[in-house]
């Protein structure tokens, strides 16, 4: 037998080298100030391309008047308690009933969070005898809320609707077997690569297999569609989709999330899905914003439309400069190059101390070996003054890269000499 915590891999890995830095300098940074596109970081002002306000709203002033104003009336205690024992209000419905009226289903539910939120909707929609099929890229709130099934499950290489066939086609004889169903899971826009989901492929394929189809569109509720409805109405398919997932926590810049489909399955997942069943209700300040963030989106197209001049110069300029961004059709803006873990370390400190810009750096194991990925999130806040920086930033990067500068084993310095 051995000590539970010794057996645990505490060691800081290929990072190691770089322990004398702070642990909140690559992993867990702080970024203080006003939430907007120059924020500070390390001691200094950066051009920041890493939040998730994709429209804008963190710091709109009828957002803030807002949150300002029901904090101050309700506080964050209200409702206490549970929804389903002392934690519904008037204002809790009435925003879901905003909600499904904005995405065009039935029914809606709160969630206090988007992770548990998806974990626990898929735990309380299968049981044993049923069968789960996944798309291979799936955000880890739904791979966790798979691996809590007792049932089979089968993943599909992502959006590859052959293959999506041949696991339904094995899904459905084990179904058949059992008397269990099948639930199909993807998301409407996947957050590392920015493509959609083939939700259109997917759905046709109802018309020869029985399953139902679940998709989480984080980073789509807000940024696509023509109303910003999500990546099922920028598809043409909302209407097929049972049950449709998001977060407050993209394009509305707050906390919470929610899960709409038919009546009768919202019914259901009232009294099934534990993780709310179990926990205190959404806070009435939460739910009060999250009203006047909507009324925003509906409202005010601009927002969606400066986000996309925004994202759409962005990519354009990276392609035209030779860098590859991979297959993304929304906002989400991947920069790809080839290099080891030291490579991505060197380039991301050199990106922050040396060119005042800080983005997410990405490496294995969530991408391939020998990949190095940055991933830019445009908003609605940045300019294109913001873009053109970025860009001129990101091609010194992409030269000093190939030059082999970024292989040295000692960290880059406070220079942009080469």
């Amino acid at each position: 037998m051995v000590d539970l915590f010794d057996k645990l891999k505490m060691e800081a890995g290929s990072l190691a080298k770089y322990s004398h830095l702070p642990d909140d300098y690559f992993f867990f940074p702080k970024l203080e100030g006003e939430i907007g596109p120059r924020m500070m970081f390390n001691g200094r002002q950066v051009l920041n391309w890493s939040l998730n306000n994709y429209l804008g709203l963190a710091n709109h002033p009828e957002v803030r008047k807002a949150d300002t104003e029901a904090t101050a009336k309700y506080g964050l205690a209200s409702p206490m308690g549970a929804r389903m024992m002392s934690g519904n209000s008037v204002h809790h419905l009435e925003f879901e009933r905003q909600l499904a009226d904005f995405v065009k289903k039935e029914d809606v539910m709160l969630l206090n969070y988007g992770y548990q939120g998806v974990v626990s909707i898929i735990d309380a929609l299968v049981d044993r005898k049923d069968v789960i099929v996944y798309d291979g890229e799936s955000h880890a709130c739904i791979i966790d809320g798979v691996r809590l099934h007792m049932g089979k499950r089968f993943v599909y290489p992502h959006n590859n609707i052959e293959n999506l066939e041949k696991q339904l086609q094995r899904a459905t004889r084990i179904a058949n077997e059992t008397g269990g169903g099948i639930l199909v899971i993807t998301e409407g826009v996947f957050g590392m690569s920015g493509n959609m989901g083939d939700l259109k492929g997917i759905v046709a394929l109802k018309q020869k297999y029985n399953f139902r189809l679940f998709v989480d569109d984080a980073h789509g509720f807000g940024t696509m569609g023509k109303t910003g409805a999500g990546a099922g109405e920028e598809q043409g398919v909302q209407d097929q989709i049972d049950l449709y997932f998001s977060t407050f926590a993209k394009s509305m810049a707050s906390i919470g999330a929610f899960v709409a489909g038919s009546t009768k399955i919202l019914k259901y997942l009232r009294y099934s899905v534990r993780s709310q069943i179990f926990a205190k209700s959404l806070p009435l300040p939460l739910v009060i914003g999250g009203m006047k963030r909507l009324e925003l989106l509906r409202t005010q197209p601009e927002l969606k439309a400066n986000l996309w001049k925004i994202f759409r110069a962005m990519q354009s300029g990276l392609k035209e400069r030779g860098f590859y961004i991979g297959t993304t059709q929304s906002p989400v803006t991947p920069v790809i190059f080839n290099g080891g873990v030291g490579e991505a370390a060197n380039m991301s400190m050199d990106l922050r101390e040396n060119y005042g810009i800080f983005c997410s750096v990405v490496i294995y194991p969530v991408v391939p070996k020998d990949i190095i990925m940055f991933r830019i999130i445009p908003t609605a806040a940045h300019s294109l003054e913001d873009v053109e920086e970025t860009l001129t930033a990101f091609s010194a990067l992409k030269a000093k890269l190939d030059s082999g500068f970024y292989r040295k084993e000692e960290l880059v310095s406070v220079t942009k000499g080469m």
